[in-house]
């Protein structure tokens, strides 16, 4: 494999394109993730988007075959570990997974640098070292163990299922071809959903790493996703999807590696009808998350769950909690509404005295239903593991 006409077409033709119903879906994705973020304050985000990284690795993790329940993971985000050392491992590899989200988010990224080669490299440095060696060995096809090396392009050639990669020496000329390709500057309207969808097949195609390249793809579509300004990105997690679909991912990914069928297939050693349909599914799998959370963070509803969590708090349905006022359930709910509130009005909201206020936010507070960044800053909405199927039902196993 000498050419990197080996993985064309890198997106659809415009003709194909304008025959396809990805245009349309392009557009229903933009649109209802634009009216998504428009739904939740600010503040409301930051907390989502924390608690959507525990998610989203979780999903990612899933796909791979690594199941370490979100309870898990967030035990290890309190430095409290599995006495197993195998299960101590994924909870590791879950924090590094959620770092790396972390450190993208406070990353500023420019077009360049998003279709970069560094690009890549830092996502599976970032991620790599922040794993135990016993997740990054891997047996090459002769059986020997070889070394992930955080950050760094494979070396060897592998194959992958029926599919066999670009060498280990052509790894540099195709990724060089797959940052020309998806130049944002080139790109207009939805061709930039198009083409972010695309992406995440053809770098699973080249799977530049000898290990985690699944992992490095989907974060690295997250990031593009936001980097073309998709709405409310970080709320609302794509690997969910993914996950609940995973054979169809898996064999969507496997259907785009097919050859070219016939002159009507495009013009690429790749079939285009196949690529055609991986992005229909990857932005419909979108789509339905984007829907999922609309649906979950509509006020309305949200309020009705608030209540519901605080009813059965009283009624003694949930296990390890005791007692919850019912004037709980407005600071609760102003605080989803709005984002935070200053705690000045506090007995205002509930309509408890000032004293009794106080105390009822003391208990919102040791049981991580509102949290504060010092003792006199506002109130913030908060969501701890005995509210998360209330307020966010069918977002974690059981």
């Amino acid at each position: 494999m000498t050419a990197t006409f080996a993985m064309e077409p890198m997106i659809p033709s415009d003709i194909t394109i304008d025959k396809s119903d990805l245009p349309d879906l392009a557009l229903d994705l933009e649109r209802k993730a634009a009216a998504l973020n428009g739904m939740v304050k600010p503040k409301t985000a930051i907390v989502l988007e924390e608690h959507m990284r525990v998610m989203n690795s979780y999903y990612s993790n899933l796909i791979e075959g690594n199941s370490t329940h979100p309870r898990e993971i967030r035990k290890a985000m309190q430095g409290s570990y599995d006495s197993d050392p195998v299960k101590r491992d994924l909870q590791l590899e879950s924090l590094a997974h959620i770092n790396v989200q972390r450190q993208l988010s406070e990353m500023e990224i420019s077009d360049e640098y998003l279709l970069s080669e560094q690009c890549f490299l830092d996502i599976h440095k970032m991620f790599y070292e922040g794993i135990p060696d016993s997740l990054r060995k891997v047996t090459s096809e002769p059986g020997s163990e070889l070394l992930v090396v955080p950050g760094q392009f494979r070396t060897d050639d592998v194959q992958v299922g029926r599919h066999v990669p670009p060498t280990g020496g052509e790894i540099s000329i195709f990724m060089q071809r797959f940052s020309q390709a998806y130049r944002l500057d080139r790109l207009r309207g939805q061709k930039r959903v198009i083409a972010a969808m695309s992406s995440h097949h053809r770098f699973v195609w080249v799977h530049p790493f000898l290990d985690g390249n699944g992992r490095v793809g989907r974060l690295y579509t997250d990031l593009f996703l936001k980097c073309i300004g998709i709405g409310g990105y970080g709320i609302w997690c794509l690997s969910r999807g993914l996950a609940r679909t995973n054979a169809e991912y898996k064999a969507s990914l496997a259907r785009a590696d097919h050859p070219r069928k016939g002159d009507r297939d495009g013009r690429g050693a790749l079939s285009e009808s196949a690529l055609v349909s991986f992005c229909e599914y990857m932005i419909k799998t979108a789509i339905d998350q984007v829907d999922y959370m609309t649906d979950i963070l509509d006020l309305q509803g949200m309020e009705k769950r608030i209540r519901a969590y605080v009813d059965d708090r009283g009624k003694g349905l949930i296990r390890g909690m005791g007692n919850l006022r019912p004037e709980a359930t407005k600071l609760l709910e102003r605080a989803f509404l709005l984002g935070e509130f200053p705690r000045a009005e506090v007995a205002e909201i509930s309509g408890l005295s000032l004293a009794t206020a106080r105390k009822l936010v003391q208990q919102l507070k040791e049981e991580g239903l509102l949290t504060e960044t010092s003792s006199r800053s506002p109130l913030r909405w908060a969501i701890p593991e005995h509210a998360e199927r209330y307020y966010l039902p069918e977002l974690s196993p059981i």
